[in-house]
């Protein structure tokens, strides 16, 4: 099992944009083969600042999701509303 975790950091005043694009991964990702999870979360006290939370059932099914179709227009569409690059960070579960 490998999650993810993304901290995506919006442009002060596009967090709405940004929110929108982020929505838009939620349907399509939770569909793809391989995903055991998917959320998304906005900070209460800095609505600037959300987070993904993934669970993948292995790294090859991560990788693939990092790059489908959806993903990349997402990357697309955000680009221009980041405040700086997204911090992903991946775990996997110790037993």
């Amino acid at each position: 099992m490998i999650r993810i975790m993304a901290r995506i950091t919006a442009r002060s005043g596009r967090e709405d944009e940004l929110r929108s694009v982020l929505q838009d991964l939620l349907g399509p990702s939770r569909q793809e083969s391989g995903c055991v999870s998917y959320e998304l979360f906005q900070n209460q006290d800095d609505p600037l600042e959300f987070v993904t939370v993934e669970q993948w059932t292995d790294q090859a099914v991560a990788d693939a999701h990092l790059a489908s179709a959806h993903v990349a227009k997402a990357i697309t569409l955000a680009a221009e509303l980041l405040a700086q690059p997204p911090l992903i960070h991946r775990f996997s579960s110790i037993d």
